[in-house]
């Protein structure tokens, strides 16, 4: 009995590893590697320094709403 869960097992395996390797991207998504229109906006060519100002306003105000709420709270617990 415990060869035919071995066999199984083995079998199982085997199927699991020709469907990993099996998995084929399409050639739209492996062509022009340089250029990425998947993204939901232009990269920056030119315009690195308006697009770095952008990104780094973008990141400091979502890293900054929790301190600030959590400032606000304690401000209006102390005031009651």
């Amino acid at each position: 009995m415990s060869v035919s869960i071995l066999a199984r097992s083995s079998v199982l395996r085997q199927q699991a590893l020709a469907r990993a390797r099996s998995f084929h991207t399409t050639s739209v998504a492996r062509s022009d590697h340089g250029h990425y229109h998947h993204l939901p906006f232009q990269l920056p060519g030119k315009n690195k320094v308006p697009f770095a100002t952008k990104v780094t306003v973008f990141l400091i105000t979502g890293f900054s709403i929790p301190f600030v709420a959590a400032k606000w709270q304690l401000y209006k617990s102390q005031g009651a």
